[in-house]
């Protein structure tokens, strides 16, 4: 049981649910949205179409979330500013340069200029996201990432804000496939190997891809027993990542991940995907009905199945003197 600030705490206890868990709207997408808007020019797409987008999701399904995960440029100050975000909702604000596209092998994660943990503080973010591209094996790269990792922790313990950190597998070599054969023969080892390595790091919260790539290995019994492995190995509290699979599959992948000792979720495309490309009254009435049902059906997985923070940390007990030396 690891001991927490109280800042931390309380930060924590905002982002969640009365039960301890997390139900985290993610849509701090950049390269990713893009994407989906339009695959086959994404730096086209405009920052007055990704902002407009972000909020129309915050709108309609930030209210059914115990938190928001958004980004500086496109939507963390744009939703507290047109009040798109409840006030009782917490709000996680990425901190990375980059996103999901890009190679992995020849870059690193750095932080985005002029932005870092003290600005999200005085924002009022209940929380702070890393994205990480990590493999165990990668040398002189994993150790630079660890190191980027401490630098962030650092920071946070100094603010007392809450690290939600977010390690994203890869091949080592170019010319092998994330969604291969021959990746996915390694993935439940690297995904449970960079959980250990990185939660011994110290971030409060990691933010898990699922340890198998489900169409190479569809049997929901070695999913349980790769979860399982997964919470063994983990020292922080962990929550499973959508990675825009397909919602049903990300339904079933959550409820064992649940049952294996998974504090919750964070879920993006999984839920909003075919929004963005809709007209904009479509795009809110999507999002009004097809969103919310999903959202709150994964909502009811976590109430009946995720376990809470709390159980991973214990709780600072402040006698009447505190105070002074905070």
């Amino acid at each position: 049981m690891l001991p927490l600030p109280l800042g931390t705490a309380r930060a924590l206890q905002q982002c969640a649910t009365s039960r301890g868990a997390f139900t985290i709207l993610a849509a701090d997408h950049r390269d990713a949205m893009r994407a989906v808007i339009n695959p086959t020019a994404p730096y086209s797409v405009s920052a007055a179409t990704l902002t407009e987008t972000k909020l129309d999701i915050v709108r309609h399904l930030a209210g059914a979330a115990s938190a928001v995960l958004l980004d500086p440029l496109y939507s963390a100050g744009q939703a507290i500013a047109v009040g798109a975000l409840p006030g009782q909702t917490g709000l996680l604000v990425a901190l990375e340069e980059q996103g999901y596209l890009g190679d992995p092998h020849s870059r690193e994660t750095t932080l985005l200029a002029g932005w870092g943990v003290e600005k999200a503080r005085r924002l009022g973010a209940t929380g702070v996201k890393i994205l990480l591209f990590y493999h165990p094996d990668s040398g002189v790269t994993a150790e630079r990432q660890e190191r980027f990792v401490q630098a962030v922790v650092t920071d946070c313990r100094r603010y007392e804000l809450p690290l939600f950190l977010e390690p994203i597998s890869y091949p080592l070599h170019p010319n092998v496939k994330k969604n291969s054969p021959e990746f996915a023969a390694e993935r439940r080892r690297l995904v449970i190997e960079s959980v250990k390595r990185l939660g011994a790091l110290r971030p409060d919260v990691l933010k898990v891809e699922f340890p198998l790539d489900v169409t190479h290995y569809p049997d929901p019994a070695l999913w349980a027993e790769a979860c399982a492995e997964l919470n063994a190995a983990s020292p922080a509290p962990w929550i499973l990542l959508s990675a825009g699979e397909p919602f049903e599959t990300f339904c079933l992948q959550l409820e064992i991940a649940c049952r294996a000792g998974c504090a919750g979720f964070a879920v993006g495309r999984s839920v909003w995907n075919e929004a963005t490309t809709l007209p904009v009254a479509e795009r809110a009435r999507f999002l009004s009905t097809t969103g919310r049902e999903r959202f709150q059906r994964l909502v009811e997985i976590v109430q009946t199945s995720a376990h809470s923070w709390l159980e991973r940390y214990t709780m600072p007990t402040p006698d009447e003197h505190w105070h002074r030396n905070y």
